[in-house]
């Protein structure tokens, strides 16, 4: 006769504002530490050799159901807490993703335009060196005897 995993879980606001003398005195709810000291158990339950073989063949008994569920609702909370901060932590990855994107964006159209203007520069003193050089050897040339 369990209750159902939900009502045993000890919610944020209880955590946060009581002390963990409090929640153990509260019948049916494990606190986070009592959760917490689940793999301490494991070495208190086994008898020896012996003992161990006799429990695979009569199955696990109550104590161990109960620690293996109180191990999983363990992992299970971490596993969500992660999770959560996980997506906490997504829209701020991508906010710092886009202003890098932008900077270097921006750095890259004024280099652009700097490499432009000094290209057009470059095409202006190439025509008029070759409008000059072609006027005076053009002359030099035809005009000769």
């Amino acid at each position: 006769m369990q209750e159902p995993a939900t009502s045993s879980l000890p919610s944020s606001s209880d955590r946060s504002s009581s002390s963990a003398h409090q929640m153990e005195a509260k019948e049916g709810m494990e606190s986070d530490e009592e959760i917490r000291r689940v793999p301490e158990f494991g070495g208190e339950a086994a008898g020896g050799p012996s003992a161990q073989a006799s429990q695979r063949k009569r199955g696990r008994s109550p104590a161990d159901k109960e620690h293996k569920r109180l191990k999983r609702l363990l992992r299970n909370r971490v596993s969500a807490q992660q999770a959560r901060e996980r997506k906490k932590a997504y829209p701020n990855d991508l906010e710092v993703k886009v202003k890098d994107l932008e900077k270097k964006n921006s750095e890259l159209e004024e280099r652009l335009s700097t490499l432009q203007n000094e290209n057009q520069m470059l095409r202006h003193i190439l025509k008029n060196t070759t409008v000059s050089r072609r006027g005076s050897s053009g002359s030099a040339n035809g005009e000769g005897p």
